[in-house]
Formats: structure tokens, C-alpha cells, sequence
């Protein structure tokens, strides 16, 4: 849970810097990031679960 805080806190310490320079947010559009973080989370898994089915 500490490291879903930190992660948060320092996300958003890094939207205030980016904003208070007038910079664009160092992201992607929001549907394509959660999109892209879904992905990569799925390929994750799912590398796990033939590695534990197929070679194990």
C-alpha cells in the first residue's frame, strides 16, 4: 500500500511542476495509457500462465 501512496504522491508533486512551468504532462492521452498499462499488465500474466502451464 506504501508504494501505491508513493506512487501517487509523486505523480502528482510531478503534475504540479509540469503545470506550474506550463509544460505538457510527461503521459499519454488518458484512454491509451490505461489502455497500454491493461496491456502490459495482460502480457504479463499471461507470460506467467503458459510458463506455469506449458513448462513447468
Amino acid at each position: 500500500m506504501s508504494e501505491v501512496l508513493l506512487s501517487l504522491g509523486t505523480g502528482a508533486l510531478v503534475g504540479v511542476i509540469f503545470s506550474l512551468f506550463k509544460l505538457p504532462l510527461p503521459a499519454p492521452p488518458v484512454i491509451s495509457g490505461i489502455v497500454g498499462i491493461f496491456g502490459i499488465y495482460l502480457g504479463s500474466v499471461g507470460y506467467h500462465w503458459i510458463v506455469e502451464r506449458f513448462f513447468s
